[in-house]
């Protein structure tokens, strides 16, 4: 069974996530991108805070394909002790400096998370890349949140493909990108470790509007019934 990723702007609704017993809270801030970047000294306030007891995840924002820049935002975004650091690798750039500047720091035990972007022909060989530079996992994400989910814009056959590569490099897999309620029964099957949202859970279906409890309840119930 899928587990539940959900993205959070703050600790008000890092809370809220809680309180819905998702199973990783990832941190970003929607109205600056698709992985949009929240700022260190916020992410390290919901880190330390009592209440959470979940993983927490946080992404460094849509930064240039640079090895250095790259390797500066996740070595800061790490010293704020979340549990992983997502890195979302864009297209038209040479990948390979950065990855290999990264594994630095998975050698450290930073534990870090690749994110590809469906809607931008991602290029599948890279996956064994990132497992040899010592990356815990990687996601299928969407980078215009505009052209419709992830199940709109790559078709299930690429996705199965995305996960059983990322399966057979022994990396946790991820699957977001303006996920619904109607797109988990399609993916279920596929089998990977987490499915991710944000726009679903929140008022109106808009991603960068308040975080929505009762939504949050309705994701958790279609993918974990008997934890609610």
């Amino acid at each position: 069974m899928s587990k539940m990723l959900a993205s959070v702007n703050c600790l008000s609704e890092a809370i809220i996530a809680q309180e819905a017993n998702v199973d990783i809270i990832d941190l970003k801030q929607p109205a600056l991108g698709a992985l949009g970047a929240l700022d260190t000294q916020l992410v390290e306030t919901i880190v330390q805070s009592p209440v959470l007891n979940k993983p927490i995840s946080a992404t460094v924002g849509d930064l240039p394909m640079q090895a250095d820049i790259i390797f500066n935002a996740v070595e800061a975004m790490a010293a704020t002790n979340v549990d992983y650091v997502k890195i979302g690798f864009f297209p038209d750039s040479d990948w390979l400096p950065v990855i290999h500047k990264l594994s630095q720091l998975s050698q450290r035990g930073i534990q870090l998370i690749a994110v590809l972007f469906a809607d931008q022909n991602p290029d599948m060989h890279c996956i064994q890349d990132f497992a040899k530079a010592g990356f815990a996992g990687i996601m299928l994400d969407t980078m215009q949140k505009q052209q419709g989910s992830l199940v709109e814009v790559m078709s299930f056959a690429q996705i199965q493909h995305f996960v059983t590569l990322a399966k057979a490099q022994q990396l946790l897999c991820g699957l977001a990108g303006s996920l619904r309620e109607k797109d988990i029964a399609p993916l279920l099957p596929l089998k990977a470790d987490y499915l991710g949202f944000r726009g679903a859970l929140c008022e109106q279906q808009q991603r960068t509007a308040t975080l929505n409890h009762q939504a949050l309840l309705n994701i958790q119930s279609l993918l974990s019934p008997s934890t609610l």
